[in-house]
């Protein structure tokens, strides 16, 4: 698979997935909430739009050179009589990969306004010096 960020040699327990561009299919059981990468001067932002939820409700791991948002909404309590029904519930995951030149150690999320945004800073070239 060719991203983006290059060309991708995924990890056998990534295989069920399939690729839609640079972002990776899920399950069929699962749903994928729509996402946004971008990049600024200092960091590769990761924004997934996912309301009703809180922070703690999302799983967010690097793996593999992948980064995979994963969590689960709940369904409303309540018995329904539905007459259209668009918004997903249930398990839900985004994997994309994770482009080169940024500190996964020092990745930051934030969840507000039903959009998860998962800001990977870039890594700062270093200068050496050089003698004589």
């Amino acid at each position: 698979m060719t991203t983006p960020f290059g060309r991708s040699n995924m990890p056998l327990h990534l295989a069920g997935f399939r690729a839609i561009g640079w972002q990776l299919g899920v399950h069929s059981y699962e749903w994928s909430p729509p996402t946004d990468v971008y990049e600024t001067d200092v960091s590769f932002v990761v924004r997934v739009e996912v309301a009703g939820l809180t922070g703690s409700d999302f799983q967010i791991n690097a793996e593999d050179n992948f980064l995979v948002i994963s969590g689960i909404r709940g369904e409303p309590p309540e018995k329904r009589v539905y007459h259209q029904m668009e918004i997903r519930f249930g398990e839900f995951s985004t994997a994309v990969e994770l482009p080169p030149g940024v500190d996964v150690t020092k990745a930051d999320a934030d969840y507000a306004d039903g959009f998860l945004n998962v800001v990977l800073p870039k890594i700062k070239p270093t200068n050496v010096n050089i003698k004589g």
